[in-house]
């Protein structure tokens, strides 16, 4: 077996999250996977051992709010720790959504949620000593749909947030094109994920209407995106969206 890469991903504990966590896992990479709570360390706790189980990896978990810059640096310091000082791939993956029109939004709600969404990839992309080779940012998350690349109704926080993701990846390739580091995104379409399971079947279908495809896409579809863009040469700046010809 070859020796194992490593990768850092924020906001794996669950969804889509998860799901990247176990490509990375299928990929033979090491994963250090962030929390902030103790529910979400309890959810992320889980996910590292079903997929050091199911792939013979290593997973090493770490506690730290994305949106401050201190606690970034902590994240990417104990990777190295842990690790050594050689981290191949970095995805940004944290996001929270307010799901409030823009009138009755309170700015300290929308100043976390810019934090989160965007400030936590600026933090991630900043603390290296030395730079990751594979940099991949999530442009939107279930619910919010494609929020990086259209305007979504009472979604203006949370679609400003991730037009600003799809700003510094399409940045961040140009500038770090020539040291061999490519920085891409996914911005996922209406996917499968546990808020949508709580809605009602009506409510499913008529979501399921919207699609061109006519179904609702799932998990491991973004984490096959994710998949390629890690193992595919001559790929960079470039925003892919898995959503079923939606947008």
């Amino acid at each position: 077996m070859s020796e194992r890469k490593v990768a850092i991903i924020t906001g794996g504990s669950r969804g889509i999250g998860a799901a990247m966590v176990d490509k990375l896992g299928e990929l033979n990479y090491n994963i250090v996977i962030n929390y902030n709570s103790d529910h979400s360390k309890a959810k992320a706790q889980e996910v590292a051992d079903a997929v050091s189980e199911k792939y013979g990896v290593e997973t090493f978990l770490v506690q730290a709010n994305v949106a401050d810059f201190d606690s970034c640096q902590h994240l990417v310091d104990e990777a190295v720790q842990h690790f050594g000082d050689k981290i191949e791939a970095l995805v940004n993956n944290a996001g929270v959504t307010n799901n409030s029109n823009w009138v009755d939004v309170d700015h300290h709600a929308y100043e976390k949620l810019i934090g989160v969404n965007l400030m936590s990839a600026l933090h991630m992309t900043r603390t290296w000593s030395t730079t990751p080779t594979r940099i991949t940012n999530a442009t939107s998350s279930p619910p919010v749909s494609w929020g990086g690349l259209t305007g979504v109704i009472n979604q203006a926080d949370y679609c400003a947030s991730k037009s600003g993701i799809i700003g510094l990846t399409r940045a961040l390739a140009l500038e770090f094109a020539k040291q061999g580091v490519r920085v891409n995104a996914i911005a996922p379409g209406m996917i499968m994920t546990d808020m949508l399971r709580g809605v009602n079947q009506d409510e499913l279908n008529a979501l399921a209407a919207t699609i061109p495809e006519d179904f609702i896409g799932d998990v491991k579809d973004i984490a096959g995106a994710l998949g390629y863009i890690l193992t595919a040469g001559y790929l960079t700046g470039q925003v892919i969206s898995p959503n079923g010809a939606s947008c």
